[in-house]
């Protein structure tokens, strides 16, 4: 069985700019995800697709390959993860390798580690196709509010007396990594298939990274985790 970890890192990110090689306590915050993926001695190659060439030398220089660089229709605004992938299987088949397993790891994802990547790839068995992250919302969905025409009221009234501890426990995908056995995610063309499993982390482990302030949150959160 061949296993491939794949790191998208494309170089036009718009609201973090140069955001997969920022800095992040002390080294460029896509260093973490590559080093975990190393660590774990779970894949026979651990790759970036990047369009951007100073992104594909910090990669090489932290151990990842870069054996291709990232299509302009893969690079835009408008292409998806689902693109990326499918693009990076196809490159890999024109050169001879193909692969059983690949998990998407995303390069802004410095909470992530060997031990949980070894956790979710552990989970996938003869009925579990594909497993990613999620993490619990720190307060129950169902007691949910929206305003309409300036007033406020809740999305579902009839929870509006339900204790919050009776109330079942919902989770959000946590954007951090995805297993998918390669030919069932050929088939779907989805990370998220018909026979899917989350591995659960906790909040401390998770946090998006979309402006400065979340910025500062993640190592404040990181410092928690490695004081």
């Amino acid at each position: 069985m061949k296993n491939l970890c794949i790191i998208p890192a494309r170089g036009g990110s718009k609201r973090i700019p140069r955001k997969n090689v920022k800095p992040f306590m002390g080294k460029p915050i896509i260093a973490y995800s590559i080093e975990a993926a190393l660590q774990s001695g779970l894949f026979d190659e651990v790759m970036v697709s990047t369009d951007d060439e100073e992104i594909a030398e910090i990669a090489k220089k932290f151990g990842a390959k870069v054996p291709f660089m990232r299509s302009k229709e893969t690079s835009n605004d408008f292409a998806g993860t689902d693109d990326v992938l499918l693009e990076v299987l196809e490159e890999y088949k024109k050169i001879g390798k193909e692969f059983d397993i690949l998990c998407c790891l995303y390069s802004t994802a410095p909470f992530v580690s060997s031990k949980r990547l070894i956790e979710a790839f552990g989970k996938l068995n003869t009925t579990i196709d594909f497993v990613f992250t999620c993490v619990a919302y720190s307060y129950p969905i169902q007691r949910g509010l929206h305003i309409v025409n300036g007033k406020i009221s809740m999305l579902w009234p009839e929870y509006v007396n339900a204790r919050s501890q009776d109330l079942e426990t919902s989770y959000h995908d946590a954007g951090q990594f995805y297993f998918a056995r390669v030919a069932s995610y050929l088939e779907e063309k989805t990370l998220w298939g018909k026979n899917t499993v989350g591995l659960i982390l906790s909040e401390l482990e998770v946090q998006d990274l979309d402006t400065i302030t979340d910025w500062k949150l993640a190592e404040m959160k990181y410092n928690l985790l490695h004081p």
